[in-house]
């Protein structure tokens, strides 16, 4: 299937979307203007993307502690993004989320999770809430290679395959959990391979290539809109830096300096894609006012958060669960 030029230059514009974002959180983290940790997506933009545009918008969709590039690859606001990591009350969960709990139900999202595995059992909630409701949504879980040792991801994996729920289990395998490789760590180290024990498709795709992610997980969305049930995606990846920005692995490296530079000189999901789209007959002018464009709306993403407010002390509680009777005044009285 050939997508059109402006399905190209969208997928071109999100993945652009989540590299500067991205660049400009981990130099907003490192000056202390953004609170927390943070886990960067750079170098895994094409994995994200490929597989955010093969859904729709009103599919559901459930991300990991790294965990701002799902919500841009399926199409969440910037602003309310920034907002959300400077821990702004004009946030995407109005600053009581931060870095690793991003939700945008307006695009699907259902939430992102620190707790390794944390999504893939609600991914498959929604698809059968789907299945139930007679809709033909699907939804898809993102997860990395760490979290497939997980116990939620067996028996996730299984008892979507019986009841042939349809979900999507995305697996962005970039090699490592934390500073663990996937040899050390995997009996099996092809995770698309574990599809089978599971009656499912497994597929694994190049992670960096996001006209083939996108290809693999369009076919899986598909099937699973035909009721045909879950499929098993493995897409390979690479994150550039660090598994959190400010994690010191110098003074006894886990990964090769050769092999990240390696990836990062050759292997760029970004300049991949920009090679491809000038083959396919775009020109250079064309992907720089995508790129310019994307500038100015991260620099409007930083403004919006650093003039919004911090949330009240007072309101620390809403949200947080239902209080019919509301909060005793010797309780506001004192948050104030």
């Amino acid at each position: 299937m050939t997508i059109d030029r402006q399905q190209q230059l969208e997928t071109y514009r999100r993945m652009q979307r989540i590299r500067q974002f991205e660049e400009a959180g981990t130099k907003l983290y490192k000056e202390g203007r953004i609170p927390g940790a943070y886990h960067a997506s750079i170098g895994q933009e094409a994995a994200i993307v490929g597989a955010c545009m093969a859904l729709r918008d009103d599919d559901y969709m459930t991300g990991t502690h790294r965990s701002h590039g799902h919500p841009i690859g399926k199409g969440a606001k910037l602003d309310a993004l920034m907002a959300e990591l400077m821990g702004k009350v004009t946030g995407i969960c109005k600053g009581r989320g931060g870095s690793m709990h991003l939700a945008d139900g307006g695009v699907g999202i259902l939430g992102e999770s620190a707790i390794v595995g944390g999504g893939i059992p609600l991914a498959a909630g929604a698809a059968m809430s789907a299945k139930v409701r007679g809709t033909d949504q699907v939804s898809l879980s993102f997860f990395g290679d760490g979290a497939s040792n997980q116990g939620t991801f067996h028996e996730t994996l299984n008892m979507a395959a019986v009841w042939k729920l349809p979900v999507i289990f995305f697996c962005e395998n970039n090699g490592y959990a934390i500073t663990t490789s996937v040899a050390m760590s995997h009996g099996q180290p092809e995770i698309g391979k574990r599809a089978a024990g599971y009656g499912m498709p497994g597929v694994s795709v190049d992670g960096q290539d996001v006209t083939a992610v996108y290809e693999a997980t369009r076919e899986a969305v598909e099937r699973a809109r035909r009721g045909e049930g879950p499929t098993l995606i493995e897409a390979r990846t690479y994150r550039f830096d660090e598994h959190q920005v400010g994690l010191n692995t110098n003074r006894d490296p886990y990964r090769p300096p050769a092999e990240v530079q390696h990836h990062v000189e050759n292997r760029d999901p970004l300049s991949i894609y920009r090679a491809k789209m000038l083959t396919n007959g775009f020109t250079q002018e064309e992907i720089r006012a995508v790129e310019a464009e994307v500038a100015a709306s991260v620099a409007h993403s930083i403004d919006f958060g650093e003039r919004s407010p911090l949330p009240e002390a007072a309101d620390v509680f809403e949200n947080m669960y239902a209080n019919p009777i509301g909060y005793p005044p010797v309780i506001r009285g004192a948050l104030r």
